[in-house]
């Protein structure tokens, strides 16, 4: 696009973000304004529910014993930095905000007890920016695990209902490859059943998009897969001296 279009340069050429994770894809301090703009004006809604009792969101922060308002960029810690990238099969662990795995399963996730609102809205917030810019694309990353069939679904509704999709956004579905811990905990009987829950799905909103409008509107905005794991690891070579020629 730089040689054949007179006049362009790296700013106003049309750059796009091919590696990232949808609850990366904000920056800290725009986090961070997020948490306290939600603090200040729904305190009292209610944005959790553990053991049967309902939380607000002032609660939680009185029980992380902390004031989002003394909070800062440091604090928060939520750097996305190369070793959390390097380990997708740790990302959930290393990426909470102040260390708080209740801060993300509010503000960072797709199927909690407010259905996903706060994330929703953090997406359409930094994809409102991207729109401003002109020239600026990305390619945010959602996860599909393959531990239940309603996955698609779910991640489909919230798609839908909270209006995520911008001109200057397309998803990548990305897969963890976390088989062993699934079985380990018995929450699926074999790897079988994992790629049934994974792709029949697809199949089914392929073949019938009339059931499964959700879903099939979903996927016009999906443009490809990914299997994720320690990218850390090195890949031995798939074929030896003893391989058949």
């Amino acid at each position: 696009e730089l040689k054949s279009v007179p006049h362009r340069d790296f700013y106003n050429v049309r750059k796009v973000d091919t590696h990232i994770h949808a609850a990366a894809c904000m920056n800290q301090k725009h986090l961070l304004k997020f948490i306290q703009t939600t603090y200040h004006t729904e305190a009292d809604r209610v944005v959790l529910e553990k053991g049967g009792q309902k939380i607000t969101l002032k609660q939680v922060f009185d029980n992380l014993h902390m004031d989002p308002y003394d909070l800062t960029v440091d604090s928060l810690d939520v750097h996305a930095g190369r070793q959390t990238f390097h380990r997708f099969d740790k990302f959930n662990s290393k990426y909470n905000p102040v260390g708080a795995s209740e801060l993300r399963e509010i503000y960072l996730k797709t199927d909690n007890y407010i259905k996903g609102e706060y994330f929703a809205r953090l997406i359409k917030e930094v994809a409102a920016e991207l729109e401003e810019s002109t020239y600026q694309f990305t390619e945010p990353r959602l996860s599909i695990y393959g531990r239940s069939a309603s996955e698609w679904e779910s991640l489909a509704t919230w798609f839908i209902q909270h209006k995520v999709h911008s001109p200057n956004m397309r998803w990548m579905i990305q897969v963890p490859r976390i088989y062993d811990i699934f079985r380990s905990k018995k929450l699926i009987p074999n790897f079988a059943k994992m790629l049934e829950n994974i792709f029949l799905p697809l199949f089914e909103a392929t073949v019938n998009p009339q059931k499964h409008k959700s879903l099939q509107l979903f996927l016009k905005y999906v443009t490809g897969f990914d299997s994720v794991d320690d990218e850390s690891k090195h890949s031995d070579h798939m074929f030896s001296y003893k391989s058949p020629k």
